[in-house]
């Protein structure tokens, strides 16, 4: 990235973060974290029937749709930290295995570059251990 690239990019992003506060205050301070407790998981008949079912009734199911979502996000560089967890959860509510997901991580390095696997691999491991005795693998 040039000089000019990086700055041209802290301006648009300091002049998003004043446009968020100026819209609302309060955002400054949002702990995003704090949705995660509210709605840790879907059931996973939940799970099947909005992703599965409902909108590709004879496509995907759940656990594969969760698996992709996984991928695009990695690939993305594992910049929403909270949306990836969620969504590595609700996976494994969905049928996946850690490995599972560990594996399209993985997989993602190859298009997303290494430190963006690296990323999304140290979220998946916060989920694992979280969920550990819950009964996953």
């Amino acid at each position: 990235m040039t000089d000019a690239f990086q700055k041209l990019f802290q301006q648009m992003l300091q002049s998003g973060q004043e446009m968020a506060r100026a819209f609302n205050p309060a955002l400054e301070h949002v702990d995003t974290k704090a949705f995660e407790r509210l709605f840790p998981t879907m059931p996973s008949d939940m799970l099947e029937m909005w992703f599965g079912k409902t909108f590709n009734r004879d496509g995907l199911d759940a656990r594969t749709r969760l698996l992709v979502t996984i991928a695009a996000m990695t690939v993305q560089g594992a910049h929403a930290e909270p949306q990836l967890r969620l969504t590595i959860r609700h996976a494994i509510e969905a049928g996946a295995t850690p490995r599972e997901v560990a594996e399209v991580i993985y997989q993602m390095g190859m298009f997303g570059g290494l430190p963006a696997m690296q990323k999304a691999l140290e979220i998946a491991q916060g989920v694992f251990t979280e969920t550990e005795g819950k009964g996953t693998e």
